[in-house]
């Protein structure tokens, strides 16, 4: 019955504590914020770091390194990848969405870079934004053909 519904046990078991509610609470007068200065009063808050003037421990660590903010992610895929695929038709040219259909490459928005690491015994035509200077040597050497294409 809608009448006799009630909280699990334990759901609705605490009260929000109520201050300034006299002085037989506990919480009266002041409400539990202490005798002036900044928190006492109301509308004060500290800002996120704050150590009571202390220097900040951000401000005493030193400052190491930096980011390159123009840094360029790639998708990274090995020719011993590509090779060992069996999803990859090897006969035809192998182009991004290949690599993707195949799983090899995640993340569509990246560019692909292709490594040499592994070797390759048949000619493949594979097309990414990018290939490093041993993987073209052996795509080139197996009678394949690196495509270059931009992004």
């Amino acid at each position: 019955m809608l009448n006799e519904l009630q909280n699990p046990p334990g759901a609705a078991d605490k009260n929000r504590k109520r201050v300034g509610r006299g002085a037989g609470s506990t919480l009266g007068k002041t409400s539990g914020r202490g005798h002036k200065g900044a928190n006492s009063r109301s509308g004060s808050k500290r800002r996120i770091g704050f150590e009571g003037g202390q220097m900040p421990i951000h401000r005493r660590l030193p400052k190491r390194g930096f980011k390159n903010i123009f840094r360029q992610a790639y998708s990274i895929v090995n020719i011993a990848d590509i090779v060992k695929n069996e999803k990859l038709d090897k006969s035809k040219p192998i182009d991004i969405d290949a690599l993707l259909d195949s799983g090899l490459v995640r993340n569509e928005k990246r560019p692909v870079k292709i490594l040499g690491n592994g070797s390759l015994s048949e000619p493949i035509t594979i097309e990414a934004h990018k290939f490093s200077a041993s993987a073209e040597k052996k795509i080139t050497e197996a009678g394949g053909k690196p495509v270059a294409i931009l992004k």
